[in-house]
């Protein structure tokens, strides 16, 4: 029997990239799995499928993060397939890469929209239907606490306040039993990253060469660690920034 057997969870962008690796890791531990999407459906519906094929259960649902009353629709699908939950994983974002002086105004927003306003609401209703015991994980980046990419500073400023958000809220709900922490991704190959990665032999090794372990990592690599938070092992942990970018950051 899997440690998640019974329990009920949800990732949000869970069609693609890191949040498929956490979708079918959760769904292996045997975990009912809520695999949200944005537009991405056919990913969604492989990643289900997928679930289902190694002998575990999942859905898709659907809706449009970063847009007034996001929450409300994803909560209202939801509800149409489970009664409550047990692990909500925050782990859609969108990125851009633009200097300082370049990134317009309406791009601003729309990062801070998706990645930062999106999993504030999108908890506020969850924890309404998340039972005590309860484990919210947030996928944040290793960008958050380096200069290294200063292209991606308007980024690395919505991880800094998700981050922030899952050091109080880890207060607020932790007489409930909730634990909250944030995972920190360095550099995973995934569908968005595997062009500039693989575009030339010194790429990837520029890349590789980032982490202390001499590798570029790979949606599974976070998705364990994010297992570890939300099983039983992971209840004393709570309020922690997790660095898993395979030590870009020592």
């Amino acid at each position: 029997m899997g440690v998640l057997t019974g329990r009920t969870a949800l990732v949000t962008g869970g069609g693609r990239g890191i949040g498929r690796g956490i979708a079918e890791r959760l769904g292996r531990d045997g975990a009912r799995v809520a695999v949200h999407y944005g537009s991405g459906e056919d990913a969604a519906r492989d990643t289900v499928e997928a679930i289902r094929a190694a002998g575990g259960s999942a859905f898709a649902l659907r809706a449009q993060l970063g847009v007034p009353g996001d929450a409300d629709g994803l909560w209202r699908e939801f509800d149409r397939h489970a009664d409550g939950l047990d692990i909500l994983v925050n782990n859609a974002g969108i990125g851009t890469s633009h200097p300082f002086d370049e990134i317009d105004e309406a791009e601003y927003d729309r990062l801070f929209a998706v990645n930062v306003k999106a999993p504030h609401f999108v908890t506020r209703l969850g924890v309404l239907r998340l039972r005590d015991g309860g484990r919210i994980v947030n996928i944040s980046s290793g960008l958050a606490r380096t200069a290294m990419m200063p292209e991606n500073m308007a980024y690395a400023m919505t991880k800094g306040a998700l981050d922030i958000f899952t050091r109080d809220l880890s207060k607020v709900l932790g007489p409930r039993g909730i634990t909250v922490n944030t995972v920190a991704p360095g550099i995973i190959e995934t569908d968005h990253t595997s062009d500039w990665l693989r575009s030339s032999d010194e790429a990837w090794a520029r890349a590789a060469a980032i982490s202390a372990l001499g590798r570029v990592g790979t949606p599974a690599d976070v998705a364990d660690v994010v297992a570890f938070l939300a099983s039983d092992e992971g209840r004393w942990v709570t309020g922690h920034w997790m660095d898993a970018t395979g030590g870009s950051l020592t």
